[in-house]
């Protein structure tokens, strides 16, 4: 992507007033992007992207600066600004640049780029035709498909020279079904870190079909009840909840700012004894996932609970070695225009032991929960509101009516710790986490769980 010398040059060019290191991150970005409305397409764009940005280190503070050339002129003059950051001082060297071995390679085995644009129309019209066959009450399908291919590079001052390609590929649904005056709004959304390949194991049909059901199933929803009482939280939807309440707490500068609820409690047990929480970006060809993070750091699985216990934080470069660790490889961006910082990648709730039916029959009453949808979060507390866009009521062990209008209200540490049933299924969702501005694709993940107590706002008796 960049010559090695050139690179060499800037990299030289940062460090021209001292510095603890500096980093060069080159991006090269391919993407296309349709979208299907009631059967029209919409819109159709393709894209291409590609700039550098240029960091200088110095304790937790640095100096960014990026361009979207990369001629010579260009780049040593972002490595110029970047410098600006720090006080007359010596000259850093930079080391002789390596080049690792990755701990993972996520292959892509059928280029998204090699299939014709008319291929992928169609796979949204399978979406649409799922979705209008499901019932008649679905009145407006919308079908988006999206593909880019991100080549990046990363040559730092201390002889980093990591060279990869992420190929990602996502398949979204948005079903309306409307019925005497009562609408619902149903999404199905997979995606991953793979070529087009990625859809023989999620058929555009099937997208359609899941969020038709959701959309149609909640036209008959009841008022949800209000009050403390038990909640099941079906496959995929803990790791949702996880994510938003506790994940961004273990990020590291949360913590370094003394905003997060998590500080200093390394070793204490902060969840229940059945809660073993991951958060892996070696899994292979997930959404989160990558070989090396945005700072050269190799992709690793973070431990950050294990029998209850606080096992870890997600460190970025600068975080890591403030505390004299090593990094977690966390530090992510949403392009070159933008400094990296900690964030998540894939954060799962491991599997357990129990039977996900058997949860449900252990459970006399109380909200099953199938997927959430927007809400609010504290990351410094953990307290959460998450509105319920699928759940049921349980009567008797057994799922019974959906429910709507429903919130989840609570706070991330206690849901941990109220954890008292966790099964042996597991399913993922997907997304785009957004934090400072940034947004970075994210994988969560989670077994059936139960939370015995859980306050649920509704409407209902």
């Amino acid at each position: 992507m960049l010559d090695r010398a050139l690179a060499e040059e800037v990299l030289s060019a940062a460090r021209a007033r001292g510095g603890a290191f500096a980093e060069l991150f080159v991006e090269e970005r391919t993407s296309v992007s349709i979208r299907l409305d009631d059967g029209k397409v919409e819109e159709l764009t393709t894209g291409l992207d590609r700039g550098a940005g240029v960091r200088v280190g110095h304790g937790t503070s640095y100096g960014y600066a990026y361009s979207n050339r990369l001629d010579r002129a260009a780049l040593v003059g972002a490595a110029a600004a970047a410098a600006a950051s720090v006080h007359e001082g010596e000259p850093g060297d930079v080391v002789d640049l390596r080049v690792p071995e990755p701990p993972v390679v996520h292959p892509a085995e059928r280029d998204a780029g090699s299939v014709p644009a008319a291929d992928k129309v169609a796979w949204l019209r399978e979406v649409d035709d799922a979705a209008r066959s499901h019932d008649a009450a679905v009145r407006q399908v919308v079908g988006i498909y999206g593909d880019s291919v991100q080549r990046v590079l990363v040559a730092t001052s201390d002889g980093r020279w990591i060279e990869e390609e992420r190929p990602r590929v996502r398949l979204i649904a948005q079903v309306t079904a409307a019925r005497d005056g009562n609408i619902q709004v149903g999404f199905w959304g997979p995606a991953g870190l793979a070529g087009v390949e990625f859809l023989d194991a999620h058929p555009p049909r099937a997208t359609g079909e899941v969020a038709a059901r959701q959309a149609v199933t909640m036209l008959g929803a009841i008022p949800a009840p209000a009050g403390e009482m038990p909640v099941v939280l079906g496959p995929g939807t803990g790791g949702v909840l996880v994510h938003e309440a506790c994940g961004h707490g273990l990020e590291s500068d949360l913590v370094d700012k003394e905003a997060s609820i998590y500080r200093g409690r390394l070793g204490d047990t902060l969840a229940s004894r059945l809660v073993a929480v991951v958060d892996d970006a070696t899994v292979p060809n997930a959404w989160g996932s990558f070989s090396f993070d945005d700072e050269g750091a190799p992709a690793q699985r973070t431990v950050l609970f294990e029998d209850g216990l606080l096992r870890g934080y997600l460190y970025d470069r600068l975080r890591a070695e403030k505390q004299g660790v090593p990094s977690s490889g966390n530090g992510r961006r949403q392009s070159y225009a933008h400094p990296p910082i900690p964030r998540m990648t894939n954060t799962y709730i491991l599997p357990g032991a129990a039977i996900a039916e058997s949860i449900l029959a252990d459970t006399s009453a109380g909200v099953y929960v199938v997927a959430i949808g927007g809400g609010e979060v504290n990351p410094a507390t953990g307290d959460f509101v998450f509105g319920v866009s699928e759940g049921y009521l349980i009567d008797d062990g057994r799922v019974t009516a959906p429910v709507r209008g429903a919130n989840l209200v609570g706070r991330g540490i206690d849901v941990l710790r109220e954890i008292d049933a966790v099964a042996d299924d597991f399913e993922t969702r997907e997304g785009i986490c957004g934090k400072d501005g940034q947004g970075v694709p994210v994988g969560n993940g989670s077994p059936t769980l139960r939370v015995p107590r859980m306050t649920v706002g509704g409407t209902g008796g």
